[in-house]
Parts: C-alpha cells; sequence; structure tokens
C-alpha cells in the first residue's frame, strides 16, 4: 500500500467531494460542551450563510516530492486580450497552480499565482513549455517574477485557524 497508489488517490479525491466528509459532532461537542443540536444549528447555519464552504483532507505535499511552492507575479497587457484569455485557460488547466487572483500594489504586477512543483527545474521547464508558447505570450507578459518558498518553514498555520483567532481578538472572545 502506497499514499499515491490509485486507491488512495480515489479515497482522497472523493474527500474533496461536497458533502462527504461531515464534522464529527460528539468531537465538537467534547471540544465545546454545546448540546448537539446547537452544533448541529450552527454548522447549518453557517454552511447556509456562505462562510462555511465545506470540510476536506489537508495534504503534506512535500511528503509526496512537491518540495517548492512557488508565487509568481506577473504584470500582464490586459489589452492583449485574445492571449489573455490563452493564458487564464492554461492557468485554470495546469495541475500544479491553485490560486490565481488579480492583485494591487506596489509596481505593475496585476496577476499572482500560486503553485506547487517538485524543484526549481520542473516549474522553470513547465512554465517554459506550457506557457511561453501560447501565441501571444511575449507581448502579453511584460515581466514575471517568482518566489520560491523553501525549508526550513518558519510558521504554518492555516487560514481558518488564523481567520478564527482574528475573529476572537476582533470580537474580543476566546
Amino acid at each position: 500500500m502506497k499514499p499515491t497508489d490509485k486507491i488512495r488517490v480515489n479515497v482522497l479525491d472523493s474527500l474533496l467531494k461536497k458533502s462527504t466528509v461531515q464534522p464529527n459532532i460528539r468531537q465538537i461537542k467534547k471540544h465545546t460542551g454545546y448540546h448537539k443540536a446547537t452544533i448541529k444549528s450552527s454548522l447549518d447555519f453557517l454552511e447556509k450563510d456562505g462562510l462555511l464552504k465545506g470540510f476536506g483532507p489537508k495534504l503534506n505535499f512535500r511528503k509526496l516530492g512537491y518540495t517548492l511552492e512557488i508565487m509568481t507575479f506577473f504584470q500582464v497587457d490586459l489589452n492583449q486580450q485574445k492571449a489573455f484569455e490563452k493564458f487564464l485557460d492554461t492557468l485554470n488547466e495546469d495541475p500544479h497552480i491553485y490560486w490565481v487572483s488579480s492583485i494591487i500594489g506596489p509596481g505593475n504586477w496585476n496577476i499572482l499565482c500560486r503553485h506547487i512543483h517538485k524543484d526549481v527545474e520542473s516549474y522553470h521547464r513547465d512554465m517554459r513549455d506550457r506557457y511561453m508558447s501560447i501565441k501571444g505570450y511575449h507581448d502579453l507578459v511584460k515581466n514575471i517574477q517568482s518566489f520560491f518558498s523553501v525549508e526550513p518553514i518558519f510558521k504554518n498555520e492555516s487560514r481558518t485557524k488564523s481567520m478564527l483567532d482574528l475573529i476572537k481578538r476582533d470580537t474580543g472572545k476566546s
């Protein structure tokens, strides 16, 4: 049995499907002391309100050989509409990329991508083969800068935990 064999991958993939993983009401009751009905109604409310988006696995991608997390900043010419659409399509199809957003801040960067790769060489090869071959790429992308997150990692908390800590701080509740 290996973590990357077909059965394990299919099980992990199914955990990403809506309503596959549900919270353990008994465990929440144990941690909070709240009645099961209070917990269930709170979860239903938070989901209906759109704050709670679901439950799923949190994988250690480094254990699977993906030791490099990259943040790439792009300065793109949004007037190059056709090339930009193809660029976005390619980003959306790329399994290495898990986050793409518009950004604002100092400099002329306007797109941020976050991706995972096994190493720097595979990142550069993928960028060359997948993106630089897009027709109009060099007219579209005016500048690019990548930052590679490597070990040691000094802090690794979930965004959800950070958000909850901020809410507790802002509301004075602990």
